[in-house]
């Protein structure tokens, strides 16, 4: 696998470097939180202790592109390069209300992925397999009420852990026996909003989160490491569903 070739980023009309398409996705979200929290009237602080249970659907959208190549005994093809495939699984998120306008909200469930070429090898070959992802997250979330619906955003820290993979088909012909893909630590910024419906608790729910993290994928044969490459992951997450607040 060759490591992705990148453009060299070219001066602005000030000298500066042009931003990348993640600085401007954490600029604009960090922007529209600026905008919420300037505008948003104060809140009362009646629901303090609350709790809020959200079922949903989720889509879980990574990239996976090759960043770095640092290990190839097999010399695989130049240009070589990746990308995990989407998936679409239920999630349930449970979220604290330490007062009405601010809470700490975490996520229960499990998301599986392939890795499969895009370039070097005919696309659609199969590098990964079967890869289960626990995407341990905890945000805290700042809430405001316009007009009767509930928009928010957040940040926290993320902890990817794989809970299992397996070598792709592609690389059985090479002699690899195993395939390991590291645990990170990274950062997750959330968006969303909370509709409710009457006055029980219930209610609507759409969330997006944008994860920055990736990880390091390890193919051996044997006991021989022969392929050691870097990841860029960088999931977009959404979800739309229910929730109950009691």
């Amino acid at each position: 696998m060759q490591k992705s070739e990148h453009a060299q980023q070219e001066p602005g009309r000030d000298g500066w470097p042009l931003l990348s398409p993640r600085d401007e996705t954490m600029k604009y979200l960090f922007a529209c939180a600026a905008i919420l929290l300037a505008s948003s009237p104060a809140i009362a602080q009646d629901r303090a202790g609350e709790i809020q249970v959200k079922l949903v659907a989720t889509g879980v959208l990574p990239d996976g592109e090759i960043e770095a190549v640092n290990v190839d005994a097999v010399g695989l093809p130049a240009g070589t390069d990746t990308e995990a495939n989407d998936n679409y699984v239920p999630t349930l998120a449970v979220e604290y209300f330490v007062t009405d306008n601010f809470s700490i909200e975490t996520i229960a469930g499990t998301s599986q992925h392939d890795v499969d070429t895009v370039s070097g090898f005919p696309a659609g070959t199969e590098l990964v397999s079967d890869a289960l992802l626990l995407p341990a997250t905890v945000t805290a979330k700042l809430h405001f009420d316009v007009g009767g619906i509930k928009p928010y955003v957040g940040a926290g820290p993320a902890y990817f852990i794989w809970l299992s993979d397996k070598p792709g088909e592609a690389t059985l012909p090479l002699g690899v026996t195993d395939t390991d893909l590291s645990d990170e630590f990274g950062v997750a910024l959330q968006a969303g909003i909370d509709v409710p419906v009457g006055d029980d608790g219930f209610g609507i729910t759409l969330d997006a989160k944008r994860y920055f993290i990736g990880t390091t994928a390890r193919w051996f044969a044997g006991d021989d490491l022969v392929i050691e490459t870097e990841h860029n992951l960088d999931p977009w997450v959404f979800s739309a569903g229910v929730g109950y607040r009691f």
